[in-house]
């Protein structure tokens, strides 16, 4: 079968679905990525076949402009959760409304049987009602978000989607979830479970994984935006953390290392650090957090089920929407400490002890490996990869005729 892959003009939103992409391939499907310019390097470096279509998103522009100069997202919104889900909700339908028409002229002339969108892409929904063909959204991991949004980006895109010949904007015949159960928001309608398998990126392994390290080791990783929107205050606390760094059961100094992923833009704007950090370059996660024993990062949803995946502790310092909640359904599990407030993230003592608790509590490294196993107990993706097949075959025998295009839809 052909599998239409969709994304709103994120990467990591992409991220989530490229295990699900390589399944099946494996299983002999042909898989077509279609996103904007911004998606297209992490498709190709998965390996995937790509349609780009339309111009760069430049995400940071509905962003950037709301933030006072050297203020991050939480100093200026405070504990923002579902409070601004309306405007990020309206955020994704626009998205929606502006490139579904183009979405559809390769969609008709790829014809695909599945249409599989990240869980925010709303044009997933509108080809797979256009072209008669079912439509599955995947989830990011931890989703406090979807479900309030859905109600306004129907409204949203009402006329839109009865000028495309449907009743309106379409559910999704599935939602596959890669959150572990017990980590998901408790109000996230229930989906399909599928095992998160991490992918961070593509890279070559360092050197430095492989020497020998006399303590322990803690991956410092603030992901792509948490710098670019006024984050680097935030890091410099962070590291200032580990200046005599001492833990409860005696570990101080030298025993303590942390690994810093910065972008080499922001390098010499970080400044001096302790000597028990090391900053390097952005490299995927996966190829040396089984070299540590905790992760400090800020609650974006790739990084906190990469950390559960490989069963370390966690420091969540969120700062914007989502981030809240995977801290709080880490603390709730034992596996991890979120500092949710300005005030506790720029105190540096604040951060030193809880760093201290994640590596000394056994609670914290108990209830981490059970995440981890939870995880390594949701079906592969290769499993659904297999479902999916059986939908697409099922929904062939009841399908009704697609829907002709429309030259007013827009």
């Amino acid at each position: 079968m052909r599998v239409l892959m969709t994304t709103t003009p994120s990467p990591s939103h992409l991220a989530p679905m490229i295990p699900l992409a390589w399944a099946l391939r494996a299983a002999g499907h042909e898989v077509l990525v279609m996103g904007q310019p911004d998606i297209q390097k992490t498709a190709h470096s998965a390996g995937l076949t790509s349609v780009s279509v339309g111009a760069p998103y430049y995400g940071n522009d509905s962003v950037l402009p709301y933030l006072p100069p050297g203020i991050r997202p939480l100093q200026a919104l405070g504990r923002n959760n579902k409070e601004v889900l309306p405007g990020a909700a309206k955020v994704y339908a626009t998205h929606a409304r502006y490139m579904v028409r183009g979405y559809l002229d390769v969609a008709r002339d790829w014809r695909p049987d599945l249409v599989v969108g990240e869980q925010f892409d709303y044009t997933s929904l509108m080809i797979g009602g256009a072209l008669g063909v079912p439509a599955v959204h995947h989830r990011w991991g931890v989703d406090p978000l979807t479900g309030p949004a859905r109600p306004i980006a129907a409204i949203f895109l009402d006329g839109l989607c009865r000028r495309l010949g449907m009743d309106g904007l379409p559910e999704p015949h599935a939602v596959l979830d890669p959150c572990p159960p017990s980590l998901q928001d408790p109000d996230a309608t229930p989906g399909t479970p599928i095992r998160f398998v991490p992918f961070n990126g593509v890279g070559t392994r360092p050197t430095w994984v492989t020497e020998p390290r006399a303590g322990r080791r803690v991956c410092v990783t603030l992901g792509r935006q948490t710098l670019v929107t006024n984050g680097l205050p935030l890091l410099r606390h962070v590291l200032e953390a580990f200046e005599a760094l001492e833990t409860s059961d005696g570990a101080q100094d030298g025993d303590v290392e942390a690994v810093v992923t910065v972008d080499p833009r922001f390098r010499d704007q970080v400044g001096a650090v302790p000597s028990a950090v090391r900053i390097v370059d952005p490299t995927p996660l996966n190829l040396f957090l089984h070299t540590c024993d905790a992760v400090i990062h800020h609650g974006g949803c790739g990084s906190a089920l990469t950390a559960t995946a490989a069963g370390l502790p966690q420091l969540v310092l969120p700062q914007l929407l989502d981030q809240f909640t995977v801290g709080d359904g880490l603390a709730s599990s034992g596996a991890g400490i979120s500092l949710d407030t300005a005030a506790a993230q720029d105190d540096p003592e604040r951060v030193r002890a809880a760093v201290s608790a994640l590596l000394t509590d056994e609670g914290h490294r108990r209830a981490a490996a059970e995440l981890a196993d939870e995880v390594r107990n949701m079906p592969s993706p290769a499993q659904v990869a297999a479902d999916l097949e059986q939908l697409v075959a099922t929904a062939a025998d009841r399908a009704p005729a697609p829907a002709p295009a429309l030259a007013a839809a827009s």
